[in-house]
């Protein structure tokens, strides 16, 4: 089912964090493309960092974002893909109180129907912490896109049917 346009749509209030030890912030492009993506939606980009590929620096980061009764929503990307410097999964999951364990499956799933069999090499993970939405996305700007494009863009729409997770945190204001 869409989006019902009876519906008046919410305002989330977002953070994007990029995690990568090589870029620098004149180089973040896919955290520019969610900035712009979350923008376009109706969104408020409420803050955003770069941070190394550091699972105790990630997790200081978005403790003081779940912390924040500002943001409700998180994305991350870069730190996802297979190699021995992966850091993103391993410092995210002990901030979570729930996974959203479908939310990895259906991005491999459109990986893969995207890239192919290279889709293994790239991990996702959903989850809520404080009542806040946390998303990990591969760093890649075609892989945000993807997920952006068929899983949150719809999901954080609050007139997405028959359900979002739009509503479901936090009392959001209006657009």
């Amino acid at each position: 089912m869409k989006a019902d346009p009876a519906l008046p749509p919410v305002s989330l209030r977002c953070a994007v964090l990029t995690i990568s030890s090589r870029r620098a912030a004149a180089e973040d492009t896919t955290g520019d493309y969610l900035a712009a993506a979350l923008a376009e939606a109706g969104h408020v980009l409420q803050a955003r960092a770069l941070c190394p590929d550091d699972r105790y620096r990630i997790r200081q980061v978005l403790s003081d974002w779940i912390a924040d009764p500002t943001v409700q929503v998180i994305l991350c990307n870069g730190g996802t893909g297979f190699s021995h410097g992966k850091s993103t999964i391993p410092a995210v999951t002990p901030l979570l109180d729930q996974v959203v364990p479908g939310f990895g499956e259906l991005f491999r799933h459109l990986s893969w129907l995207d890239i192919g069999a290279s889709s293994l090499q790239s991990d996702a993970l959903g989850g809520t912490a404080n009542d806040t939405l946390v998303f990990c996305l591969p760093g890649s700007t075609g892989a945000c896109r993807l997920a952006w494009e068929k899983i949150l863009l719809p999901q954080l729409d609050s007139r997405q049917r028959p359900c979002n997770f739009a509503s479901a945190y936090r009392a959001p204001t209006e657009i």
